[in-house]
């Protein structure tokens, strides 16, 4: 009888066994330790390749509130009465004074660009007429009033005003003893005659009066 060369047959068995021990399975992903590493990653801290992200956000204010959305649902609505734009710095565990205001001293009412309001018709403020147009507004702080002052100088920086291009001032009362608020904030509310400008923040609230 013809005898079989087993070699080759086992020297193959014993190839096949050694590759299905090397071979290892992946281990299963965890989920969990993935989840955990997003979450450590906050959005504030993922870089903006196109700007730097401002900590005093732009926002804006209509009179009639949210006009825009108002539009949208009727596009025939008559325009707004005004509106007004400005930069919302917040306290950060500052004092509002001596830290960030000075009495005497012009104040921008926000950060970053001068603060502007638009008036889209003819309004009057304390007696005074104010015509349509796009206005600087700022405000000089006292110990017991705010004067708030309208300015012809827009697109410019807030630091610095131009008192020879003011064009009206409004000398207001103030209210101290509000609940603190940590964002600068401007809005407008509904009154008898018209609305008023609030302007607040920290625990003082000022309003300006505008009839139409």
């Amino acid at each position: 009888m013809k005898k079989t060369n087993l070699f080759p047959i086992l020297l193959l068995l014993v190839f096949l066994s050694a590759c299905g021990e090397n071979k290892e399975e992946a281990p299963p992903a965890d989920n969990k330790a993935s989840q955990e590493v997003k979450s450590a990653i906050s959005p504030s801290e993922i870089p903006n390749i196109y700007a730097s992200v401002d900590v005093s956000p732009m926002d804006m204010s209509y009179f009639p509130e949210d006009y825009p959305k108002l539009k949208m649902a009727n596009s025939t609505i008559a325009p707004p009465v005004m509106r007004v734009v400005y930069s919302r710095p917040h306290l950060q565990k500052r004092h509002l004074f001596h830290d960030l205001l000075k009495y005497e001293e012009p104040w921008r009412l926000g950060a970053n660009e001068a603060t502007e309001i638009d008036f889209y018709k003819p309004v009057i403020i304390q007696g005074k007429k104010v015509m349509p147009g796009r206005y600087i507004i700022y405000c000089i702080p006292h110990a017991d009033k705010w004067t708030i002052v309208l300015n012809s100088n827009i697109d410019t920086w807030g630091l610095r005003q131009d008192p020879s291009k003011d064009i009206q001032r409004f000398d207001i009362p103030i209210s101290t003893d509000q609940p603190s608020l940590e964002y600068f904030t401007m809005v407008f509310e509904k009154a008898d005659k018209g609305a008023n400008l609030i302007i607040a923040w920290d625990k003082i609230v000022a309003r300006l009066p505008i009839e139409f």
